[in-house]
């Protein structure tokens, strides 16, 4: 099967991808949002071609992957083709509703010619659906391997933006943890957010640090699993692929206990509440006593694999595209 999809969410798409079809990915030569093309710090499979819009007319697509409202128009555009009608497509949610929880309607809500599938089930449960037909496949990752070694006495947090996003991500709560542990943040931004913290707060420069400019996610994960714990203090997401890579990395995880997080972090693997507090005080526990952590890391590592493994995944999307393009 020949696949368009858009470069959205690269580490979502870096699991879809290792699948057995072709992938048709459009770019662009800013490589803007809308033709991203190829990824550069991922590595996908030969599998996944970049063509810009006048190359895909002439392509023979089975099927299209719809992640934005406004990729319907697009595919109009650029391949002359309505999809739900003369293309069979799917549109797949990301993201929870960030306007209203529970009375949000979904873009495809008074539809039913497009299936609607949500990547968790706090997703499907939360979005109002109205019509459209849903199902839920859950997300699965390429295992990036057991690397934990726990070695620096610091604690993770991986997020984008943290300084635009602020409370939704958490970015106020990192502080809380500062005296229990230094905290070090990736992701996009996390360098100027750690910097104004630093300067406007008054914070200890050594005890919370920020990286982004590591060039891979390989080498992102090698430097989140050196360090003794990973904190996931997001309040309202979909749910974080890079908790799920932390736990499969082997590190122990605290998480807040919300959103769909409550059914992917088991108590054995760190802690998960609600109550940032006992988070801490679970996080100087650890900080303390290596050989728990490493403890709660197996057992973090063991359940995500069950979880998200990438076979499931693959099989899961497997069943629903076979039935489309019949």
């Amino acid at each position: 099967m020949r696949i368009l999809l858009w470069h959205v969410h690269g580490s979502w798409t870096t699991a879809f991808v290792q699948g057995s079809h072709d992938y048709l990915v459009p770019v662009l030569p800013d490589r803007g949002p809308d033709g991203v093309g190829r990824a550069r710090t991922w590595d996908w499979p030969a599998s996944v071609t970049e063509l810009p819009p006048a190359a895909l007319r002439e392509q023979d697509v089975d099927l299209v992957m719809l992640q934005r409202p406004h990729e319907e128009d697009l595919v109009r555009q650029w391949l002359g083709r309505r999809p739900g009608t003369d293309l069979p497509a799917v549109y797949l949610e990301h993201n929870s509703p960030d306007a209203a929880p529970c009375t949000q309607r979904h873009v495809l809500a008074d539809r039913s010619d497009i299936p609607l599938v949500h990547v968790t089930h706090f997703n499907e449960l939360f979005w109002d659906n109205g019509r459209a037909p849903t199902t839920v496949i859950e997300h699965g990752i390429v295992d990036p391997g057991a690397r934990y070694t726990g070695e620096l006495d610091r604690a993770a947090v991986a997020v984008n933006e943290p300084g635009r996003r602020g409370r939704i991500v958490g970015a106020d709560l990192v502080e809380t943890f500062l005296p229990v542990a230094p905290v070090d943040v990736f992701g996009m931004g996390a360098q100027e957010f750690v910097a104004s913290r630093v300067a406007t707060a008054g914070l200890p420069a050594d005890r919370l640090a920020g990286y982004s400019g590591i060039e891979t996610q390989d080498g992102m994960h090698t430097e989140l699993a050196r360090r003794r714990a990973y904190l996931h203090l997001t309040r309202w997401t979909s749910l974080g692929l890079s908790l799920i890579e932390a736990m499969q990395l082997a590190m122990p995880v605290l998480a807040l206990a919300t959103t769909e997080a409550i059914a992917a972090v088991p108590p054995g693997a760190g802690a998960i509440s609600t109550d940032v507090r006992q988070l801490a005080r679970r996080l100087a526990e650890l900080m303390a006593e290596p050989e728990l952590a490493r403890a709660c890391g197996q057992a973090a590592r063991a359940a995500a694999l069950e979880r998200y493994g990438l076979k499931r995944f693959l099989a899961d999307w497997d069943v629903l595209l076979d039935g489309l393009a019949r």
